[in-house]
């Protein structure tokens, strides 16, 4: 069964009518042609799934500083720090995913910094109030609309995306500010591309608290978030992600 499908609605935005899971998320059974869904046209929403919106919800409302999205294209949550009033450089290596990027902002008025580089080799000016590592991954998490996905990728697929998640993940740390919150993710549903990530990270846990998160889901003892497709089944289920989150 196709999966529905989920849009992070803008605060005042004009959405149509659907389930709501969480503030700013609206639900609809697939079937119609996104760009002629109400309020496409006037930038009020974009789709994302329900699971890939909570990283950035975790970083709460932005009152003007500054946050850094690594690996951000194509935007969905670059726009939903710039909605929650972050001041957002948006960076990602591909330049063609980066215009989808700034295509998805100036439909829905939401700004932006973007920069074309590798995260691996770039070095910022100074520091972040926060930063958002949404690292690339085997994206076995999202079986549910790409069900081959379980068939391509084995262990050396996952082992090369877990070097490149650690050396990323590692840098990431170095760019927040003294007090800011470094939160990490992952659309993969192994350990490696997870929970093995977080343990080795230094930085002080910052627990998620099952207020930030759907009803029906919950941290995991660790403080960790962990989804996979079986959950929330009966309202549509949802991605499979691992989210974690620190104080520099």
């Amino acid at each position: 069964m196709p999966p529905p499908l989920d849009l992070s609605v803008k605060a005042g935005g004009i959405a149509p009518e659907g389930t709501s899971l969480m503030a700013g998320h609206v639900r609809l059974a697939r079937g119609d042609a996104v760009e002629g869904i109400k309020g496409f046209a006037g930038g009020d929403w974009w789709v994302q799934d329900l699971a890939a919106s909570i990283p950035a919800r975790l970083l709460g409302a932005g009152e003007g500083r500054r946050v850094l999205d690594v690996c951000a294209a194509p935007g969905g949550k670059t726009m939903q720090l710039a909605a929650a009033g972050w001041r957002v450089t948006a960076l990602d290596s591909n330049a063609k995913r980066i215009e989808k990027m700034r295509a998805n902002l100036a439909r829905t008025g939401l700004e932006a910094e973007l920069v074309a580089a590798d995260a691996l080799t770039w070095e910022p000016e100074e520091k972040f109030d926060a930063v958002l590592l949404d690292a690339p991954c085997t994206a076995t998490g999202t079986c549910r609309r790409h069900p081959d996905v379980l068939h391509r990728i084995g262990p050396r697929q996952i082992a090369e995306m877990a070097e490149l998640q650690a050396a990323l993940l590692a840098r990431a740390a170095g760019w927040v500010k003294k007090g800011g919150a470094l939160v990490y993710a992952t659309c993969s549903l192994e350990r490696e591309e997870g929970e093995e990530q977080a343990a080795r990270v230094a930085l002080t846990p910052d627990p998620v608290r099952a207020d930030e998160l759907p009803a029906g889901l919950a941290p995991m003892a660790e403080g960790w978030l962990r989804t996979d497709p079986s959950m929330l089944a009966d309202q549509g289920g949802l991605d499979g992600f691992f989210v974690a989150r620190w104080k520099a």
